[in-house]
């Protein structure tokens, strides 16, 4: 068994955060060993993404070099330009003329978390770029930290009912050195739900408006026009060292959506931009269907995570602590 219960039990995965705490902002890097497969699953109404065309079947480059994830809107993408430079000084992305020039692919997701901290500071190539530099191999830190630093869930009646969330990770070994893990940056419309359906961190209703969680104030908004929003997002990645084909990683992305849907309720809103990449990095020959069932085992939990490893910041309470 692994005693690494995060992304990077996934031999050759490197993780990398850049937090801004003052601004509330910050992005996460995930780089990928060589060969590895990706693809995409996005099922939110509002996504802030870049390079999901390429990952989708029927679509040439297969490979890929890196995954950001990242606050700041759609501001946040410019986060990505870093990892280009550094994959680029690395030799790393699709050869070009025989190899003389590589082009790095690096899809990326933003969430929203403008209206949390600094709305003037943003994830931009230079903290890209400092997150290549501080990816390791380690156990993923989780919690308030890259992009999970201005994360909130269950925000849609306002910060008194929002609960902090952050980054989240978790892994599943599945035996014969096979593993499945995901990591999730936190950001819902909706509440995060624990394994017994019961919402987490949820705080006693107003007394005006008797609701309890994000489902039952939209039963009562429900003939009204779709409520404002400041913009949430669950944003992540699900990787394997299963030896997958592309079409197959796009089933795992397909798939760990589900767990998404098991720990959030509700998902997919037209107010959310969920979106869940796949790596698979291929080492281990294993069925697709199992790496796709036990993919959404673990963004379940890694989204769990993610919310009770969170710390209170500006003026959003934690799990377990009510402080700002």
């Amino acid at each position: 068994m692994t005693t690494n219960n995060t992304l990077t039990a996934v031999p050759g995965i490197r993780v990398g955060h850049q937090t801004n705490l003052e601004a509330v902002t910050g992005c996460t890097v995930i780089l990928c060993p060589p060969g590895t497969i990706g693809g995409v699953d996005q099922r939110g109404g509002a996504p802030g993404t870049r390079e999901t065309d390429l990952l989708r079947p029927m679509h040439l480059v297969e490979q890929v070099s890196a995954v950001m994830l990242a606050g700041g809107s759609a501001f946040g993408l410019a986060a990505a330009d870093g990892v280009m430079r550094y994959c680029e000084e690395q030799r790393i992305g699709y050869p070009l003329r025989g190899g003389e020039i590589v082009v790095p692919i690096v899809p990326a997701a933003i969430l929203m978390d403008l209206t949390i901290g600094r709305p003037d500071v943003r994830p931009d190539a230079a903290m890209g770029y400092a997150a290549c530099l501080a990816a390791s191999s380690d156990p993923v830190p989780q919690g308030t930290v890259g992009a999970g630093t201005g994360c909130r869930v269950g925000a849609l009646p306002g910060n008194a009912f929002a609960l902090k969330g952050g980054i989240g990770s978790a892994c599943v070994d599945l035996g014969g050195g096979l593993v499945v893990a995901a990591l999730m940056a936190v950001n819902a419309i909706g509440d995060v739900v624990d394994e017994r359906g019961q919402i987490m961190g949820q705080v006693d209703p107003l007394p005006e408006g008797q609701f309890a969680g994000v489902l039952s104030l939209l039963r009562m908004i429900a003939h009204q026009p779709p409520p404002a929003s400041d913009g949430n997002t669950v944003i992540g990645v699900v990787a394997t060292n299963a030896r997958l084909t592309k079409e197959q990683v796009n089933k795992v992305a397909q798939m760990a959506h589900d767990g998404l849907a098991q720990a959030v309720r509700p998902a997919h809103t037209l107010l959310d931009g969920d979106t869940i990449f796949a790596l698979a990095t291929g080492s281990i020959p294993a069925d697709v269907n199992a790496v796709g069932a036990f993919a959404a085992e673990a963004v379940a939990a890694a989204i769990r995570s993610g919310v009770r490893c969170a710390s209170p910041l500006a003026g959003v309470r934690a799990l377990g602590n009510s402080g700002v």
